[in-house]
């Protein structure tokens, strides 16, 4: 358990960005100047912008859900452009290889899952679990070559996770904790889509609950308060009550809560603790009494070079009411109401993507405490020299992560 600071409070009723980027802004509201990206408005050392700041690999990342790696089957995911391969074999057992032959480099997931091993669906080139070929059926056995790269893998809660970076530090990386998935109380939907945008702009929006007028449709009137945030070493959490000034409570809720709530503003007694754990986040909801009603987990596992694209993997968990069965007989209405939000959630990051590739270069002018605390952990937290996603402002160097090695490449 970390220690936990106390609460800070937030407010957004005086702006908290006191960057250069951010002050420049300020001057060009009085003058009339033409905005500008607050990066080349800075005059100190230059803040990495957040959008290039690649994924640091040296975390284990979910990268294929259980059902999806048949028995005797190969699957092709990919971690930040990298291709990697996921066969199960016939015992079951699941191994990750870089997904290439080390022969004529074609895709390994294009071949066959041979016993414990897999064979190249071109020549017959067999590896082990380990990524050592141990077959060519035109060289003798003392003739071999060299393999492929191996990744440590791990499956847990229907989960299949992957190391991507140093090998040598996964023992010394915890997987992450699933909170209630394995609680017989709870009945838990995984979920995950891929959304055309930054993981980062992921991380931003489950935060911010501030952005509960994008979902009034499906919400009704909702205000949102801030309680507080916390920070400690590799984490920043904030809390929020709510209620509902307007409209009514949707289905939805109602199943996550076992009841029905009233509009007013008498109705803020539940708090949403949400949290930032690099690289995942969490979301719990607990009501006044204390009982833990809801808990998300999810990671957003960026999957191009440029990182611009990312599948999100989430496990939510949803307290089972007194009367048994009655969640299971919801269930299809909640998965209707939870749908909806995160296509409007999903739409939402996508264009903010597409204005930063636009723009070239990340204009956005945060106030919220909580949010900015959240970026400058996950600039510390990102892989280091790696900025990815140049879009349209040239001229950087970019830094990829090399699969094969474990180290970063320089490119320009």
């Amino acid at each position: 358990m970390h220690a936990v600071p106390p609460l800070e409070q937030d407010t957004v009723d005086a702006p908290v960005d006191t960057s250069p980027a951010h002050a420049a802004a300020q001057t060009n509201a009085s003058t009339g100047a033409k905005p500008h990206a607050p990066d080349q408005a800075a005059h100190d050392a230059p803040v990495r912008d957040l959008r290039r700041v690649g994924i640091h690999p040296d975390y284990w990342y979910p990268l294929a859900w259980s059902h999806e790696v048949k028995r005797g089957k190969t699957h092709g995911v990919t971690f930040a452009g990298e291709p990697i391969v996921l066969a199960r074999t016939e015992s079951g057992k699941v191994f990750a290889l870089e997904d290439r032959c080390a022969h004529r480099q074609v895709p390994l997931h294009q071949g066959v899952v041979d016993g414990e091993s897999i064979r190249c669906g071109y020549h017959g080139w067999t590896y082990d679990c380990s990524g050592a070929c141990i077959d060519v059926p035109y060289l003798g056995r003392d003739r071999l070559p060299n393999g492929v790269r191996s990744y440590p893998c791990r499956e847990v809660e229907g989960v299949i996770f992957v190391f991507p970076g140093n090998a040598e530090l996964a023992e010394e990386r915890p997987l992450p904790a699933f909170g209630s998935v394995s609680d017989k109380k709870y009945k838990t939907r995984r979920f995950g889509r891929p959304v055309n945008c930054h993981y980062s702009f992921m991380h931003e929006n489950l935060m911010d609950m501030n952005h509960q007028f994008l979902h009034r449709r499906q919400m009704g009137q909702m205000r949102a308060r801030s309680l507080g945030r916390r920070r400690g070493e590799g984490w920043v959490e904030v809390d929020y009550t709510f209620a509902r000034m307007a409209g009514q409570q949707p289905i939805g809720e109602a199943i996550v809560f076992g009841q029905s709530r009233k509009t007013g503003g008498d109705n803020d007694k539940d708090v949403m603790t949400i949290r930032t754990e690099y690289p995942y986040q969490t979301l719990q909801i607990r009501t006044s009494d204390q009982t833990l009603v809801m808990d998300l987990w999810i990671a957003y596992v960026p999957l191009d070079r440029e990182q611009r694209t990312n599948r999100t993997f989430g496990l939510l968990s949803i307290r089972k009411p007194g009367i048994p069965g009655v969640l299971n007989l919801a269930w299809p209405l909640l998965v209707w109401f939870t749908e909806r939000i995160f296509k409007e959630d999903r739409e939402i990051v996508e264009a903010e993507q597409r204005a930063h590739d636009s723009q070239g270069a990340d204009w956005n002018h945060e106030v919220f405490p909580v949010i900015n605390e959240l970026r400058a952990l996950l600039r510390e937290s990102g892989a280091p020299d790696q900025v990815v996603g140049a879009g349209t402002g040239g001229g950087a160097v970019i830094r990829f992560w090399d699969s094969r090695h474990g180290n970063p490449l320089s490119n320009t």
